[in-house]
């Protein structure tokens, strides 16, 4: 079954190239990127099978949280996130 993560991450290395941990995230069947270092991933991956996948692109120092998101929610994003937000809300 499908759930939706909130994945945000605070990246430490000056001038490391994390173009491997874009790609990473966008191994995920459906993502949603329009913020700076947060991304909604939809997958059938457990939050911990998500950060297995992610880890090895990421440096000691830097931090990233994975959270479960719930039809609990709101905020200020422009209409297209949140359509993409309400199509791929599992159900």
């Amino acid at each position: 079954m499908n759930k939706l993560y909130l994945i945000t991450y605070d990246l430490k290395k000056d001038g490391r190239d994390y173009s491997s941990l874009t790609a990473a995230l966008k191994l995920s069947p459906h993502w949603w990127h329009h913020m700076d270092n947060t991304w909604l991933v939809k997958t059938s991956e457990t939050p911990e099978q998500v950060w297995n996948r992610l880890a090895p692109h990421m440096d000691k120092g830097d931090n990233m949280i994975i959270i479960q998101v719930t039809k609990n929610y709101s905020g200020w994003l422009s209409q297209k996130a949140w359509d993409w937000i309400k199509t791929n809300f599992p159900e």
